[in-house]
This record gives C-alpha cells, structure tokens and sequence, in this order.
C-alpha cells in the first residue's frame, strides 16, 4: 500500500502551469495568492475559520521525494526543468491568515500565501482541500453548538466519512465546541477527549438485554452509558436500572420520535429513583433537530453525518485566487467570477461594549483604525518558518468569543444576511 505524501495532493494544472512558467521566465514573480469566499452556504450566516493549523504542518512536510519526481516525468506530467525543480522545492515563502475559530464572511481574505509563482500555486490544491473541508464542518458544528444551549455533544461520525477526514472532522467539531468525539485517533492526535460505550450489535451478542448491560457495568462501572433502544425502550430502561442501580450514570436512546421518548424516559427514569441518570439522545441529528429538543430533558447530543458532511453544505466554497503580481495588483474580470486585486487587510470593528458591528476590508492598503477594531491577519509562517501556533484550545476559545460578539440575529439558524456586513474600502 502506497501512502500518498502531501506533494502529490495535488492537481494536474498545477505542475503544467509550473512547467511553462519556468520555461518562460514567470515562476520566479513575486505574487500574492488569497483565500476568500464569495458567498456562504445557504442559509448560514457566518463561515468558521478551521484547519489552518493542519495546514501549515502540510506545507512544512510538503516536498518531492524521488519516487514523487519518477512518476512525475514518467506520465509526462513535467518536463525535466520542471522535475529538477520541484526536486528542490521547499515553501520559502509567507503565509498570513485569520486565526482558526475566527468567523469570516464574503470576501473575507482568510489566508494570503506569499512567495514566487511556482512556490505558491502549486500548493492551492492542498490549500482548499484542508480549508475547505475543516471550515464546513467547523461551521456546521458551530451551529449545533449554538442550538445545544451549553449542553454537551460528542461527535460521532467517523463511519460516515473517509478515514483521514474522519479525524479532521472530529478536529474541527471540537474546535467548534464539542465536548467529546468518538475518535480515537483524533484522540490521540489532538488530545480530543473520547467517549463511548457499546453499540446494539454488543445487546444482540448476549441472550437478553439484562446480560449484555450486566456485562458493559461489570466491565466499565456504573459511570458507563447503556444503549436502551434496541427492542423497547422503557423495558431497556427498566432493565438498566435494575441492573446498574440509580447510580447509572446514562442511558443513550438512538431512535424513534425523540422528543416524546426524552419526556418518558425522564419520567420514568425519575420513578426507579434514577434523578441523576442522565439521557444522551443520538441518530442522524443535525442542528434543526437539536434545537426542536430544546425544551426536552435531554443531557448529551450525538451527532455524526451531519457533523462530517456539513450538516448539508460539505465545503465551505473557498478559493485561492491570484491577487498580486511584483506588486501590482491583478484582477478577475469575468462574471460573476470577479476578484479585487491586491493584498488586503481585514479589520472586525466592535461596539464598546464588545459587540461586532461590521468588517472593513483594505486593499494595498492599512485601515484606519478606531478605538474597537481588531486585526484579524496573524502570521503563520515566515520566509517558510513556522511562526508559535495557539493551541487548539485556544482556539476553541477563540472562536467562543467570536461567537458571543456576533449579533444574536447572527446565530438564527433561518435563512438571513451575514451576521455582520462587509465594506471593503476602495485602493486608493
């Protein structure tokens, strides 16, 4: 098995377009490429800045090893000035961006990439697929967190998904503010708390539902979750408690109207003297239907395939445009397609009292600050050196802050305007 290393996530075009630059003379112009998006999914109001972090450890590893250079010239993919090239290539240039757990919005200039031609484009592949995938779940997470209302969610949706992707996702759900995710890998990776217990293949295995639940507390104590739901419901709970006794510390229902279910099992839970048990509710549950069971007594929300899909919008529409080129300011013209040409800096101007109220976005230019804005490009890396990272936790805070600064009408889920309107200062 062949694991692809991070300079062959790449497309084609890239390395055609490297080719004919160096042969030309033109890779070597010093340009400025930005990540932004047009609009935002439908529906959503805000877009979360994720993966960026992620990133960076992928330009940093992002080089062409032999047998990369081998394939390369054997499929006609480069020519030879191009394969000797891309042997040497090592990211020497800048790369600026918003923090991860920032909000952005239309046009918001999320990463500026820095470098000469060839070192900048052919990284716009690896670029978007990080960026654009981290942000969507990011955002979709974000949402269900908001819907929760300070209950807890774990993500659970590495099933539903590619491997790798699996991992990002559960990254950035905690990001967003879930408390656990069921991957272990992320687990390991990021220090993601991890939680789980038993599915209802382990109920099927035993004879009964009373042996598979007195297996599960034998094995994992009374602080354990026993899944109620695979023949009835009320009977499982019956079963559960008097097996685990009051001092069971959850049980997880996984299907059927949930809001009804939650209300019943709560009363009866309540009636075995179980008041401290607590009821975890998963099966295919997005945002929308969180927040309908905001009134329920539920404890916990599971979510995964709307956590690692988007919850509907699986990319968060970003691209990486040329913007500069040796200082001058380079535009797309075509319509509907149409980009502002050169390097811009974004402020997020506030309310005294700590509201945000708009961002302005400059380009080839410094904003005129005033006394509640805050910049919202930080470093990354420079001349190809990582500059210190936040932690994840930080950024999890980070984008809690935002999310408390943002207008309440911005975290509605119906269908609205950007939580806050982008004004974009012409160059002068």
């Amino acid at each position: 098995m062949h694991t692809l290393r991070p300079a062959l996530l790449t497309d084609h075009y890239e390395l055609t377009m490297i080719s004919a630059a160096l042969r030309d003379g033109t890779a070597h112009r010093n340009c400025v490429f930005e990540v932004f998006s047009r609009r935002l999914p439908a529906g959503r109001r805000y877009g979360v800045v994720a993966g960026t972090a992620r990133l960076i450890d992928l330009i940093r590893e992002f080089r062409f090893d032999p047998d990369d250079i081998d394939f390369l010239r054997r499929t006609g993919v480069v020519d030879e000035p191009a394969a000797a090239w891309l042997a040497d290539y090592r990211f020497t240039g800048d790369v600026d961006g918003y923090a991860e757990g920032e909000l952005f919005f239309p046009g918001s200039p999320i990463l500026t990439v820095t470098g000469t031609f060839a070192e900048c484009v052919v990284l716009e592949t690896l670029v978007l697929s990080v960026l654009n995938y981290d942000c969507a779940v990011a955002a979709a997470a974000a949402r269900m967190v908001t819907a929760a209302r300070g209950r807890a969610l774990i993500e659970m949706g590495s099933r539903r998904a590619h491997e790798e992707a699996a991992v990002a996702a559960a990254r950035s759900a905690y990001l967003a503010g879930f408390r656990f995710t069921s991957n272990l890998a992320a687990g390991q990776r990021y220090g993601i708390p991890t939680a789980g217990t038993a599915a209802h293949a382990f109920t099927l295995l035993h004879d009964d539902e009373r042996a598979a639940f007195a297996s599960q507390v034998a094995t994992l104590g009374k602080e354990t979750t026993l899944l109620v739901d695979t023949y009835d419901i009320s009977q499982g709970i019956r079963n559960a408690i008097e097996v685990a006794g009051p001092e069971l510390r959850a049980v997880r229902i996984d299907s059927g109207d949930l809001a009804v279910i939650a209300q019943q099992s709560r009363q009866l839970l309540d009636s075995l003297g179980a008041t401290e048990t607590k009821i975890i509710v998963s099966g295919d549950l997005d945002e929308y239907a969180i927040a309908a069971l905001a009134a329920e007594p539920v404890d916990m929300y599971g979510a995964g395939t709307s956590v690692v899909t988007g919850s509907g919008a699986p990319t968060a529409g970003l691209v990486y445009k040329l913007v500069e080129v040796e200082g001058r300011p380079v535009v797309k013209r075509s319509e509907q397609k149409a980009t502002i040409g050169g390097r811009k800096v974004a402020v997020r101007r506030h309310k005294p009292t700590g509201t945000a109220t708009e961002e302005v976005i400059v380009p080839q230019g410094v904003p005129d600050r005033h006394p509640n804005d805050r910049l919202l490009q930080r470093s990354y890396l420079s001349a190809g050196d990582e500059v210190t990272l936040p932690t994840l936790e930080e950024s999890r805070e980070h984008l809690r802050q935002c999310l408390i600064s943002i207008p309440w009408e911005g975290l509605k889920l119906s269908t609205g305007d950007p939580a806050i309107p982008v004004t974009v200062v012409p160059a002068q």
